[in-house]
């Protein structure tokens, strides 16, 4: 059984960071948008059709494809729906391959089928906008703006094509605030908690 952990996390959590500590910490890869792309690329797509990440954009074949593989799309274009298909095809094929952890893109819904443990990382609106204010060199009306924005989106994305609610508890096993144990012991904890649960080798 390959250890498949998917991380869906609130804007200014620190939710990547966690992905990335606990990638370290296992020795296995962590995708997030880069990483995706990459795969996508090496199936014969091009990495531009998941420049824009949890956002639901319109894309021209010409421009963004790497091979014919959807040539029969009469439109010309790849809607919302066959880019989010081809998305899926990808994380399918990173999940088929190995260990992962999988950062957003709805991994948790797509990869519903088979063992993988699904976390949430959240934290205070106070604490994001704190960390964006840090991170990104914002004010704080500005900071939370941007939060705000990028919440909303991936919300709107999740639940598009998930048919589920972004961020709620039952459809995680585990939600977690990265403001009471920082990135690396949240990192640790979810680690655990997925260890116990028999989730994680």
């Amino acid at each position: 059984m390959h250890t498949i952990i998917n991380v869906g996390r609130s804007f200014g959590s620190g939710g990547g960071f966690v992905a990335k500590a606990i990638g370290g910490k296992l020795g296995i890869p962590v995708f997030d948008n880069e990483l995706i792309s990459k795969t996508a690329e090496e199936s014969g797509y091009s990495g531009s059709l998941f420049a824009h990440g949890e956002e639901k954009s319109l894309f021209s074949v010409s421009s963004f494809f790497a091979s014919g593989r959807l040539s029969y799309l009469d439109s010309g274009y790849v809607n919302d729906n066959v880019l989010f298909n081809i998305q899926s095809e990808v994380i399918r094929q990173i999940a088929d391959k190995g260990d992962a952890v999988i950062i957003g893109r709805c991994a948790d819904y797509i990869l519903r089928d088979r063992p993988c443990l699904n976390v949430f990382v959240g934290g205070p609106e106070e604490y994001r906008i704190r960390r964006l204010m840090e991170n990104e060199h914002l004010s704080a009306a500005e900071a939370e703006k941007l939060m705000r924005r990028k919440d909303r989106t991936r919300e709107t994305y999740y639940n598009y094509y998930t048919f589920g609610a972004w961020g709620q508890a039952s459809n995680y096993h585990l939600c977690v605030d990265s403001s009471i144990l920082g990135i690396e012991g949240t990192a640790d904890y979810i680690i655990d908690f997925g260890r116990r649960a028999g989730l994680v080798k």
